[in-house]
């Protein structure tokens, strides 16, 4: 087996650092570090399914079957990004998540987020790791609608989110030091490409996964309720707003200007025929 030190540019991640600076921080209950898989998403699923508890995060040095929107395969080389998928279970009333310490704010083992709110948990994903990144970083990150981080027009990080049973299982992709001649596709961008201020996995982890906590608290202690949370963040954040776009809905498309991010998280589009909700589908960027 190849020595995780053989390039000293992509250090291995350490499971006991980690778990030292993140469990117990939030809603983070267990870290686990794996050297190769083929899907942190399917691994998570799996482990979901046999009753593992929320607050997990699964971790891949190196992922050889991953996955993102529309079943979309994609690689990188060993240690030059993060990629990771955590369990969530938003309705969970048991004492998964740690109680707010702050006066007058309930516990939150006893707040429920319904299944219908579910859908805004990629925004929050989103939100907390985009905000987290821009400050450590110190890159100017922004959202494309619905799960992709971007700088300028080309793709830094990709967010998907399964729900399994009575949880949802969330995975990021996250392009940290891949070099030009590594990039998946042109439009696609690192880190390191972009001239960021670290580019230390073990540093942005741990910011990236604080910041989600945060988000994920924040929305849990409203039941999820997107415009008292995390909405008015991603509209900020977000680069589809007040552009031109092409929505293919597969096997059909819209165009038109994207205008706003409605209550349960679908993109409205103003087209020529009207106004028009869209909660899921494949968003272009029209020049």
């Amino acid at each position: 087996m190849t020595s995780p030190w053989t390039d000293l540019e992509r250090p291995p991640l350490s499971v006991r650092a980690l778990s030292r600076g993140l469990v117990d921080y939030g809603i983070w209950r267990e870290i686990r570090v794996v050297e190769e898989t083929g899907s942190t998403n399917a691994d998570v699923v799996g482990l979901a399914r046999s009753g593992a508890a929320a607050g997990l995060v699964v971790i891949a040095e190196h992922q050889t079957a991953a996955r993102g929107r529309l079943d979309r395969g994609w690689s990188a080389p060993a240690r030059s990004g993060l990629t990771f998928s955590m369990l969530l279970r938003p309705s969970d009333v048991t004492p998964d998540v740690m109680p707010d310490l702050q006066v007058g704010l309930p516990p939150l083992a006893s707040v429920a987020v319904p299944p219908a709110r579910w859908s805004l948990l990629p925004l929050v994903v989103g939100v907390g790791i985009a905000s987290a990144l821009r400050r450590v970083a110190e890159v100017d990150i922004g959202l494309k609608w619905p799960n992709d981080l971007m700088i300028g027009d080309r793709k830094l990080a990709g967010i998907l989110a399964e729900v399994v049973d009575d949880g949802v299982v969330v995975g990021v992709g996250v392009n940290v030091t891949l070099r030009k001649a590594e990039l998946p596709v042109p439009t696609a961008i690192s880190l390191a490409l972009a001239g960021a201020s670290t580019t230390d996995r073990d540093t942005l982890l741990r910011a990236a996964l604080r910041g989600i906590g945060d988000e994920y608290l924040a929305w849990r202690r409203v039941e999820g309720d997107g415009e008292l949370s995390v909405l008015p963040r991603y509209r900020e954040l977000c680069m589809t707003l007040g552009r031109d776009v092409r929505v293919d809905l597969g096997g059909d498309s819209l165009e038109g200007r994207a205008v706003d991010i409605s209550a349960d998280g679908s993109l409205v589009v103003e087209t020529s025929a009207g106004r028009r909700s869209i909660s899921a589908g494949d968003v272009v960027h029209v020049r």
